[in-house]
């Protein structure tokens, strides 16, 4: 089954979230309803990047891979890319 990584950046204070989905419009959609409790009060959140993978078990490991280089600069290359 088809996933994604996702990359998102809060309106509010400007900060980065990395996250897993099956859906990641329906995962945006969660972020922003508040149904998200890590991510509920930096509300609201854009969608700035996204990653596609042929199944969960190598996106999730590109998630992980993301969340372990913990650089700003880093997530802002990517994006620019």
């Amino acid at each position: 089954m088809p996933a994604s990584v996702y990359i998102l950046r809060s309106e509010l204070n400007d900060r980065f979230y990395i996250g897993f989905a099956l859906d990641a419009e329906r995962r945006l959609l969660d972020h922003n309803a508040g149904r998200v409790k890590s991510t509920r009060h930096l509300r609201p959140w854009t969608k700035v990047y996204e990653e596609h993978f042929e199944n969960a078990t190598s996106a999730r490991q590109r998630e992980y891979q993301l969340k372990s280089m913990k650089s700003r600069k880093f997530i802002e290359n990517l994006i620019a890319q």
